[in-house]
């Protein structure tokens, strides 16, 4: 069993042989529960708490440095369907999972984050793009498809979050419920488990029918279901009275229908123990819907309701949004990716939310007792980037590892120890990325040949997009200028009129060169 990412659920099918264990007697139309078997059933299991991360938006949210410790478990979202290779999983149909390594850090980040001790799960879906099983149709190559992310990112627990047009396709919830069958059922041969969460729109009445769909095809398939996480957001239609009677409304509609659901399905149990298979999750502030606003005080009253039921999950929409708004964002009724739409103060809502729920989303895995780590040794044949070298000079941008990690620079930097014990936040140089994972090897240096542009001289007259050499590195003209040192710009002085390529911008050089070479005559 994998012990990377530890966690906490409590599946239909564990609670049922908890009651068996109990000489709980359940039979076809759901009676036989007593009130204690049911509070034992429910004790058995843990509450989790989990914020969604939206992985794409910008700017990028750090979610590897939590906030608090209600911060440390996190769902990041959304995988879904590349939209030219249908089988192909990608991060916000726009990175791939190894663009997503290369431009977001997100292996190095997770591996941070569950190193010291938090969750991640993985949401496949949202609103806004084609979950995998709504366009990829080939049941192997879907299976293929989710267990590709599983096995990446070494998951014991994902979330399904079906809504839109995605829910409303009942033959892809046929082929995501199979696919999802199959996967926990090769993975458990294989020792190891898959905690499944299914995420869904709510009503104040309930879970819509197209919702009720996609559970029953879920226990149709013999999936191991850990619970149904409704979106207590954007309700529409009469406006809720507020946020926090809605949410509660919700969750108690669902509640009732998923008792008649599982009595169907042969699998009731308790009231108390049904209560650990629910979620919630609030779009935190101003939602999609005008007039809809969830507050600091409904937070507070979800979790009272969510401490007092036993839920089995809370979660939020989303970490990247729990701010104030700048002032700069004047129209706070437009939804924003970056923060609430409402004064927060120096208050979170994930601490707000998540107060005193303590578990994560996997109970079947238990988290590895520390234990003393063994020096590192840094080791240039499978570092990524160059180790750090008190002698060299780094500009913003530059990465490097020490110590079995990777920093980049914040700023030009010459002799800064980039693990420093003693410095302020402040007046660190480098900020730590993630540990060096297993199987990475160098990142090649880029470098042009010497030559390929005139060294930088002080008597030259530049013109604006002139391409200069300079310590080694490419520089482009901003505009015109005459005896200005590229120094500064090495520096990150955003005044100076160079500005130092990219790395992406080096390797189209190369590119180019590599295509104006001239081929070799065949021999006769």
């Amino acid at each position: 069993m994998s012990k990377r990412f530890p966690g906490r659920k409590l599946s239909l099918v564990r609670v049922l042989a908890l009651g068996v264990a109990a000489g709980v007697v359940v039979v076809g139309a759901g009676y036989g529960w007593s009130g204690f078997e049911d509070s034992r059933a429910a004790a058995a299991g843990s509450s989790g708490f989990a914020g969604y991360v939206d992985v794409t938006a910008t700017p990028t949210y750090a979610f590897e440095q939590p906030v608090s410790d209600e911060a440390a478990n996190v769902v990041l979202s959304f995988i879904v369907a590349d939209p030219d290779e249908e089988c192909t999983p990608t991060w916000g149909a726009s990175q791939s999972l190894g663009e997503a390594e290369i431009n977001l850090d997100l292996d190095r980040r997770i591996a941070r984050l569950v190193g010291d001790g938090g969750e991640v799960s993985v949401s496949f879906g949202g609103l806004a793009n084609d979950e995998l099983a709504t366009v990829c149709t080939d049941a192997g190559k879907l299976t293929r498809a989710y267990a590709a992310v599983v096995d990446r990112y070494n998951l014991t627990s994902i979330d399904l979050d079906v809504e839109g047009d995605n829910l409303s396709d009942t033959a892809a919830g046929k082929r995501r419920a199979e696919a999802m069958a199959a996967l926990q059922k090769k993975r458990h041969a294989a020792g190891e488990d898959l905690t499944v969460w299914l995420t869904l729109p709510v009503a104040q009445t309930g879970l819509t029918e197209d919702g009720l769909t996609a559970v029953q095809q879920m226990l149709d398939a013999d999936v191991d279901l850990a619970g149904v996480n409704v979106m207590t957001m954007d309700f529409g239609g009469k406006r809720p009275t507020s946020m926090l009677d809605a949410s509660i409304a919700a969750a108690e509609a669902t509640h009732s229908q998923l008792q008649d659901l599982y009595q169907r399905n042969d699998l009731a149990v308790g009231s108390q123990t049904l209560w650990r298979q629910i979620g919630v999750t609030p779009m935190i502030g101003q939602n999609d819907v005008p007039g809809e606003i969830f507050t600091l005080d409904d937070a507070a009253g979800l979790n009272t309701f969510a401490r007092a039921k036993g839920l089995g999950r809370v979660s939020l929409w989303s970490l990247n949004r729990d701010s104030t708004c700048a002032p700069n964002y004047p129209d706070v009724t437009r939804v924003s990716d970056g923060c609430s739409g409402v004064k927060q103060g120096d208050a979170l809502f994930v601490d707000v939310l998540g107060q005193g729920i303590t578990g994560q989303l996997d109970a079947d895995v238990v988290p590895e007792e520390p234990t003393a780590k063994a020096e590192v040794v840094d080791d240039p044949a499978t570092s990524p980037y160059p180790i750090w070298d008190e002698e060299v000079a780094y500009v913003k941008g530059d990465r490097i590892v020490w110590h079995g990690n990777v920093y980049a620079a914040k700023w030009w930097t010459n002799g800064d120890l980039p693990d420093d014990p003693s410095a302020a936040a402040s007046d660190v140089a480098w900020d730590l990325i993630g540990p060096v994972l297993p199987g990475d090897k160098p990142v090649p240096t880029l470098t042009v040949p010497a030559g390929t542009y005139p060294e930088w001289s002080t008597d030259t007259v530049y013109q604006q997009d002139d391409l200069i050499l300079f310590s080694g590195r490419v520089l482009i003209a901003k505009w015109w200028n005459q005896s200005d040192s590229p120094q500064a710009a090495l520096e990150g002085a955003t005044a100076s009129p160079w500005r130092l390529l990219k790395n992406d911008e080096v390797q189209d050089i190369l590119s180019e060169l590599a295509a104006a070479e001239p081929t070799a005559a065949p021999r006769e």
